[in-house]
């Protein structure tokens, strides 16, 4: 049997000892470094250092061993080239068939606490992408494996065939590329953020396969759910799924809008989702209490709808749930009646989120064809605006509350954006329309006769006052907007006519 080399350095050892014996009794000699070489050692597999093959001690603390012409030469050489075969024999190198190695845990470090720049930069691997990268460039020759996951079919193929096959190992070089690409990029996130950075000449990002979904937004479209390494846990990315089958390309959308809106409050709330708007939105003194207020807000719209809860759900609130047709409830967390309750729905998807997490500060990427628009995200609340009252009169107490509702909710919708609530619950959302009073006479027509008393909020200013007419023949007597409008002093006239207050934020929510 022809003696061929391979090369393993892992900071992943799961599965490695078995792999390293397998390919020892397949006749290649195993070169190893530091950690890997010792445990290789202790499993009884002949293993030669690598400064036995480089002639030269490890140095630097370990941060050059391996970068030398005696493994890179081995790793680089074209095997059929009569030339490159002539300078390995000038120069005594021996070629490397077979390489598996993976990184310093980089992602691992920084997702720590208490890490320090030192650490993290500690860990940044150099070897390691050094010989990846190579070996795959040569995977004409080289089989290069980076995922235990991949050690079964290597072998496979090397105790069937003596060698894997050319289209195996393009597939591993493939994934090599990959890899070192994520490791990367962690890495110039992490330094972009140390250095300040808030709009680099080019934006590196990765996501980790999370699922294959079975279509997109259409049957017709192919889809695929992709979560950011060290992403926020307070997420659908990260949510733990209790019950139901497989959520959808739609189903993750909507989930997220729904997450989003309940993060805003810190009373026991409840949001109904529908298409990535919100139908139906409640809060009370319990979770109970808030989920009849979501529910009787839309009774028909939440027919199908994704549910969002900030409290526990118990078995009273799941017993309510249970009556409607759901495709997914979000909670911090279910009791085990409320549990054994809702999974009589076999479909019914459950998930649970860590409120009590911090939520981290991601930015919002949208794709356009050929580009990426990058924004924070909204997170303008009530609490940072400048609020001022334009009209002749104030809010009352009841009527702030009603106003500040709308306002969380109402940036959650579509623009053209209109809410109408009153203190516990949303009675009206009008979205998407192409003109601001047509929202308000959609949300104005499903709040009906609840308009009376309750508060209108709007997303953007309005630029005529038609929409203040609108809301005053329904009975509005409190509205909350932006201002900033070349027409704001007749909305204002508008509103001191029928004895509405007004309150201006000057901030828009626009939502598209």
């Amino acid at each position: 049997m022809t003696k061929k080399r391979a090369l393993i350095s892992v900071s992943d050892k799961n599965g490695i000892g078995e792999f390293a014996k397998e390919l020892a009794g397949l006749g290649f000699e195993i070169i190893s470094t530091g950690g890997t070489k010792k445990m290789l050692q202790e499993l009884g597999i002949p293993v030669l250092g690598v400064s036995d093959v480089t002639g030269f001690p490890e140095i630097l603390e370990g941060r050059v061993k391996t970068l030398n012409p005696f493994i890179h030469g081995g790793l680089l050489a074209k095997h059929d080239d009569e030339g490159h075969q002539k300078q390995l024999e000038e120069h005594s190198i021996e070629p490397i068939q077979l390489v598996c190695v993976n990184l310093y845990p980089f992602q691992q470090t920084i997702e720590k606490p208490d890490v320090t720049v030192a650490d993290a930069i500690e860990n940044i691997d150099i070897g390691g992408p050094t010989m990846l990268r190579a070996s795959a460039k040569n995977h004409q020759y080289v089989t290069v494996v980076v995922d235990p996951v991949d050690y079964a079919t290597v072998l496979d193929e090397l105790k069937a065939d003596g060698e894997t096959t050319l289209e195996t190992r393009r597939k591993l070089a493939a994934k090599v590329f990959r890899h070192t690409a994520a490791y990367d990029a962690l890495i110039a996130e992490y330094m972009t953020s140390l250095a300040g950075e808030e709009n680099p000449e080019k934006l590196t990002v990765t996501y980790e396969l999370k699922q294959t979904l079975r279509y997109g937004e259409n049957p017709h479209q192919q889809a695929a759910f992709y979560r950011k390494p060290l992403g926020s846990a307070f997420s659908i990315a990260y949510a733990e799924q209790l019950h139901g089958k497989e959520l959808s390309y739609n189903n993750i959308n909507d989930a997220d809008a729904a997450l989003q809106i309940v993060k805003e409050f810190a009373e026991p709330a409840a949001v109904a989702v529908k298409h990535m708007n919100p139908c139906g939105v409640g809060t009370g003194n319990t979770i109970f209490e808030a989920f009849e207020k979501a529910f009787a807000a839309d009774p028909v719209s939440i027919f199908g709808g994704i549910i969002a809860l900030n409290r526990e759900v118990d078995a009273v609130t799941a017993g309510k749930l249970h009556e409607i047709f759901l495709e997914i409830i979000i909670a911090p967390s279910f009791t085990n009646e409320a549990v054994e309750i809702l999974t009589a729905k076999k479909n019914l998807r459950l998930l649970t989120i860590p409120f009590d997490q911090e939520q981290k500060p991601e930015a919002k990427m949208v794709t356009i064809e050929g580009g990426l628009l990058v924004q924070d995200r909204d997170s303008y609340t009530l609490e940072d605006a400048e609020i001022t009252i334009p009209t002749k009169r104030q809010p009352t107490p009841e009527e702030w509350e009603a106003l500040k509702l709308g306002w969380k909710v109402v940036k959650h919708v579509k623009s053209n954006a209109i809410v109408v609530s009153d203190k516990d619950m949303t009675l009206g959302i009008g979205a998407g329309q192409m003109n601001r009073v047509g929202s308000a006479e959609i949300a104005l027509k499903q709040a009906g006769a609840k308009a009376e008393g309750a508060a209108l909020a709007s997303d953007a200013f309005f630029p005529m006052n038609d929409t203040v007419e609108a809301a005053a023949k329904a009975g509005i007597t409190a509205i909350i907007q932006p201002g900033g409008s070349i027409k704001d002093a007749d909305s204002i006239k508008k509103a001191d006519e029928y004895g509405i207050a007004m309150v201006f934020t000057g901030v828009r929510h626009f939502k598209h």
